[in-house]
């Protein structure tokens, strides 16, 4: 007899990943533009946020901001 097929119940969570050139959003928590400068390679924390197991949508935030607002998703991914 074959096993049912078990659902995913997708969780919100947050990866640190380098701010790329021609970037365009702002940080959720300072509502700054999360921009790239050439001769610095800062980092930002992206979070899919995800609302009763179904995808919702996505946060960007500066990575001292995601620290500052209190790491609402959790520890950052590399």
């Amino acid at each position: 007899m074959a096993k049912a097929a078990t659902k995913t119940k997708w969780k919100s969570r947050a990866v640190t990943r380098l701010i790329e050139a021609g970037s365009m959003t702002e940080c959720k928590h300072c509502e700054e533009r999360v921009k790239f400068k050439a001769r610095e390679r800062h980092q930002q924390v992206i979070c899919n946020v995800y609302i009763n197991g179904a995808w919702d949508r996505v946060e960007h935030y500066h990575e001292p901001c995601y620290s500052d607002a209190g790491k609402p998703f959790g520890d950052p991914v590399d």
